[in-house]
Formats: C-alpha cells, sequence, structure tokens
C-alpha cells in the first residue's frame, strides 16, 4: 500500500515520530527471502491503535508508505524502496470459544503460527490449513492465502479496516471481493489499512486439532524446501500446478548467483546465502519464458516486485 506523494518528507517525519522513526534500514532484515535493499525511513508498530495513528499521520504528510508483515510473498529491489516501511507487529489474539460459532479475533500483524497454535490448545479447528503459512494474518487477508483446500475468504466474518475516506469500518468478506490469491486491496494497491479481524471457526478437541497440525506440518516439510524464500513463486494456473510447469521444463536446480530453482519444489526459489534480489527476479523471467515457450502457460506471480525494477527490464 502507497501513498500519493513521490518523496520522503524526513524532516517532518522526524518532528512527527522523533526517536520510533528509523532512517536508511536494509529491508532484507524484514523479508522471508533476506533480500533488499534500503528504504529511506521505517516505523515499527505494536498494536492496531498505533497502526491507525501511524498511518494517519503519513496520509496527513502525503508521505509514500508501504505496511510489511512477516515480509514473504514480496520481492523488493536491491534498489530499496523510497518510501516509509511500517513494520506492523500489532499481535493480539482473543479467542471467543463461547460464541456460535466460536470464533477468533487478531490484530493483523498477529503471525499465523501463533494464532494456529493458540486454537489448537483451545481444542478448535478450521484454522489448520493456514497455521504453517510464514506470515501475518493481514498479509494472508490482503492476499487471499489459502491451503489445503481453504483460504481466507471462506473463513473471514469481519475486518476491521482504517478508511481514508470513511475512517474505521468494518468489512465482510464480500467486500473485499476475494478471488484467487487476490483482494480489492492487492489490485488496486487500495490505502485501505487492515487494522485487525474476526475468523470463524468450529468446535473439535486439542488433540484432533494437534493431530491435524502435525499432519499438514510432516507435509509441509516434506514438499517445501528449507532455507530462506519468498513462498510460492507463482499462481497455480487452472488445473495444472507451476511447480510442475517448472520441473518438467527442466528447470529444477537452475542457479542464478546464490539463487536456486529449488530441487524439492520448483515453485520455490530458494537464497543459498548474500543473493541479490535481481538474480531472483531473473529466475523469475527465466521460469516464465520457459514454461512459456516449452508449454504455452503463462505462469503469473503470486509474489509482488516492489521497487524499481528497470534496469532489470532491458
Amino acid at each position: 500500500m502507497t501513498a500519493s506523494a513521490t518523496f520522503v518528507p524526513i524532516q517532518a517525519l522526524r518532528n512527527a515520530f522523533g526517536s520510533n522513526l528509523q532512517e536508511n534500514v536494509m529491508l532484507a532484515h524484514y523479508t522471508t527471502a533476506r533480500v533488499g535493499g534500503a528504504a529511506d525511513a521505517v516505523l515499527i508498530v505494536h498494536s492496531a491503535n498505533e497502526l491507525a495513528e501511524t498511518v494517519q499521520t503519513l496520509w496527513n504528510l502525503q508521505a509514500p508508505y508501504r505496511i510489511l508483515g512477516g515480509g514473504s510473498n514480496v520481492l523488493i529491489s536491491d534498489k530499496g524502496l523510497r518510501e516509509v516501511i511500517v513494520i506492523n507487529r500489532a499481535n493480539q489474539v482473543k479467542v471467543n470459544a463461547d460464541t456460535s460459532p466460536p470464533a477468533v479475533w487478531a490484530e493483523s500483524g498477529a503471525t499465523m503460527v501463533s494464532i494456529g497454535k493458540r486454537l489448537a490448545l483451545r481444542g478448535l479447528a478450521g484454522f489448520a490449513w493456514g497455521t504453517y503459512i510464514p506470515g501475518t494474518l493481514g498479509g494472508a487477508m490482503y492476499g487471499n492465502a489459502g491451503a489445503h483446500g481453504s483460504d481466507i475468504a471462506s473463513q473471514l466474518i469481519l475486518a476491521d479496516i482504517l478508511h481514508p475516506v470513511f475512517g474505521k469500518v468494518q468489512w465482510t468478506s464480500a467486500q473485499f471481493e476475494y478471488g484467487y490469491r487476490s483482494s480489492i486491496l492487492k489490485r488496486t494497491d487500495s490505502l485501505a489499512v487492515i487494522l485487525s479481524a474476526s475468523l470463524e471457526l468450529s468446535h473439535s478437541t486439542r488433540e484432533e486439532v494437534e493431530n491435524c497440525l502435525e499432519t499438514i506440518y510432516n507435509r509441509r516439510i516434506k514438499m517445501q524446501p528449507p532455507g530462506s524464500s519468498l513462498g510460492s513463486i507463482f499462481k497455480n494456473p487452472g488445473n495444472d500446478k507451476s511447480g510442475r510447469l517448472i520441473e518438467a521444463a527442466g528447470l529444477k536446480g537452475t542457479r542464478i548467483g546464490n539463487v536456486e530453482i529449488s530441487q524439492k519444489h520448483a515453485n520455490f526459489f530458494v537464497n543459498h546465502g548474500d543473493a541479490k534480489a535481481k538474480d531472483i527476479y531473473s529466475l523469475i523471467r527465466l521460469a516464465q519464458q520457459t514454461v512459456k515457450e516449452k508449454f504455452g502457460v503463462q505462469l503469473e506471480m503470486e509474489i509482488e516486485l516492489l521497487g524499481d525494477w528497470t534496469e532489470n527490464e532491458e
């Protein structure tokens, strides 16, 4: 999410945020792939209220900004970002086991794993599919994360939103206009900010939920590579799988610099250390070009490219 301004008003930000403002911060430290250049400024927030106040101030200053949660599913240019990066650490979680149906409310910076583990302890089912998805609830809602036959769209009850025109409002799942790994926020680069949300659950037992989590975890470590990566690079096209197509194109194990198309799952590109974002980008383009030539399928990125990539397009 970015504001409309084209420069970062550093002095105004210093006046507004004081010592909370960090300048010239390497974003590789805040992404799961461990790549990305420096941001002009970084602010870390620790509650939904602080997130709302921070964003409102940035709107007032007309400062360009972007919210970053777990840092998965984004590839940040080596040139960095000329924006204020708001690191969302708002992570309060409340479980409502006595409602019908039971539900969980969480702030948008809460990690998916922390939510899922807490629900397992209470014997509440319905969220196991999302427990091992890297990143935060806000990021999952923004991109309609999904796995194992479910997704955020199917469970969302209400979301608390900060809207630049209407202020704090609540949205239903329908208002997000969810699609496959997509929402109205992602498609339009909307300024609206996800503060928190309630998700629908169902009653079970702790043993059953923990067994389900163990099955999902074992499947995950069997299918997906360890190490630093962005998560799934491409959306699955139609009834096919991007990983299968990349593998069939003979690209498993292909390496540029310190980035490799995983031998374990070809839709994951692994940073083997000190990788450059441009190398990941080059592998993305190689995979798209090769799959298109061999199978006539245009792979669509699930991740987002952030920053300036003009030199890489030459």
